[in-house]
């Protein structure tokens, strides 16, 4: 079936003429009717357009004629995005990101728009205002957050590949759950201009696909400085795939203490473990190494990405776009109106926990100390990585959860993104992708392996994690659904 096929394979038969554009198109759309249902990763397609996209699809292209799923946070010109939040029901985006540009030029087709937590607050995909995205694997699970959408539908091959946001594990995560690689480039790789902000210092829009190959593709398409966004760097942009098939003779990777604690999961404890032992088997040399104010890491990201999500949010006031409160007595009882009724109840308690850290009396003690402790984690990654070339550990503690069983637990739920947040605090790359399975209740639920770069040497990286996928076959698993 042609939905099963990763990007590379459907390039090969894309440019042999094996098949058309359209065809691929049709055949996915097909399987989404199918599957869609039961997993319910998309919130919106538009076939028609993307099929008229097809028809003219140049193959040559490094991605001529591939659909592309994209998170509903991520604007393409004349789609909806909503963000998953009823503020912004019904909003239609004027004009491209700067990533769908890319994607466009390099031949892509973006199509459909992929289910998250609202404005990306969230580890499970249960914050979304349109319902709940399952996870593949077993469909009383959450596929993970906040890009579960775009997961779950790369893991129930309802899309060749689709772009997420990570923000503090938001690719990472839902990848390790729903089992299939996510990539979370370093900051200032990828431009976010058209990404909708939650915390502008820790947002990054990467890919999630079914190989590493297929990472390091649409890399290449997405990567570059952009003048559009004051925070992406002048960086060369190297062929990712280059080094992809390369030996790892002299490679040392970093084993954190830290990230090898109790309260993981003994099955996903296991799997790793035995991935790094299949490091060392490749010529790999692992090295302890400590990261030291890894336990500091949940505070200051609940602090910084709080405070940065309610200056962000501070937007959607009802006046320019989005929804707005009827019947308002005045402008303060409109905004009031407005914001209470779009907003969702994990929106509002960041929106609030952010406006705190950031009043008068408290900027010092919480927004300004947590900036204090960020560096020193930074510091911690930059000591590592002069004694290793990456970081191996686990991406998530356990594996996928049942649908509603922390949602009255918020600080449970913080803590599932607890081996992710810091490389969003430091700035530096991170990769997950499928290492073995966990058994729970008879199901089989995926482990994901997080691997952790040197800043702006993704190139690396993804040589260092497609040696490991191709010497296994975890790659190739496939839930059983549809």
């Amino acid at each position: 079936m042609l939905p099963f096929l990763s990007v590379s394979e459907l390039q090969a038969q894309l440019r042999s003429k094996a098949v058309s554009p359209l065809e691929a198109l049709e055949a996915l759309e097909a399987r989404i009717a199918a599957v869609d249902p039961s997993v319910a990763g998309y919130l919106n397609r538009d076939f028609a357009a993307a099929a008229e996209a097809a028809k003219t699809a140049d193959v040559t292209l490094p991605l001529g004629g591939v659909p592309i799923a994209i998170k509903d946070v991520i604007n393409v010109k004349g789609q909806p995005c909503t963000c998953a939040s009823k503020i912004l029901e019904g909003f239609i985006s004027p004009y491209d990101a700067t990533v769908i540009s890319r994607l466009k030029a390099a031949g892509a087709i973006p199509f459909g728009r992929t289910n998250m937590d609202e404005f990306a607050m969230g580890s499970s995909t249960e914050n979304s205002a349109y319902g709940v995205t399952h996870n593949p694997w077993d469909l009383s699970r959450i596929p993970g957050g906040s890009s579960g959408g775009s997961a779950a539908v790369v893991a129930a091959d309802e899309a060749f590949a689709a772009l997420g946001s990570d923000t503090g594990g938001s690719i990472r995560q839902p990848a390790a759950l729903c089992g299939c690689v996510g990539l979370k480039p370093s900051y200032g790789r990828v431009s976010r201009f058209g990404l909708v902000a939650f915390a502008s210092s820790l947002d990054q829009i990467g890919p999630f696909t079914k190989t590493v190959r297929d990472s390091a593709l649409l890399l290449n398409a997405i990567s570059g400085h952009d003048s559009l966004d004051s925070t992406s760097l002048k960086e060369p942009v190297p062929d990712f795939t280059a080094q992809l098939g390369q030996d790892l003779k002299g490679i040392k990777l970093g084993l954190p203490k830290e990230y090898f604690i109790p309260g993981t999961d003994p099955q996903v404890d296991a799997a790793v473990r035995k991935a790094i032992a299949q490091y060392e088997a490749l010529g790999a040399e692992i090295v302890e190494i400590s990261l030291p104010h890894t336990d500091y890491a949940v505070g200051v990201y609940y602090i910084i990405a709080t405070a940065e999500a309610s200056a962000n949010l501070a937007r959607f006031d009802g006046i320019r776009y989005g929804h707005r409160a009827a019947e308002a007595a005045n402008l303060l009882d409109h905004y009031g109106k407005t914001r209470e009724e779009g907003f969702g109840p994990e929106v509002k308690r960041r929106i609030i926990l952010g406006t705190y850290v950031l009043s008068s009396g408290y900027y010092d003690a919480y927004y300004l100390r947590a900036q204090k402790v960020r560096t020193l984690i930074r510091q911690d990654f930059t000591n590592a990585f002069e004694k290793v070339d990456a970081i191996i550990c686990p991406t998530s503690p356990e594996p996928a959860f049942k649908i509603g069983d922390r949602s009255d637990d918020p600080l449970r739920m913080y803590l599932a993104d607890i081996f992710t947040i810091a490389v969003n605090l430091a700035g530096v790359c991170g990769v997950s992708l499928p290492c073995g399975f966990a058994q729970v209740d008879q199901r089989s639920l995926p482990v994901g392996l997080q691997l952790i770069g040197k800043p702006f040497q993704e190139s690396e990286l993804l040589k260092i994690a497609h040696a490991y996928e191709q010497s296994t076959e975890w790659h190739k698993a496939r839930p059983t659904i549809g």
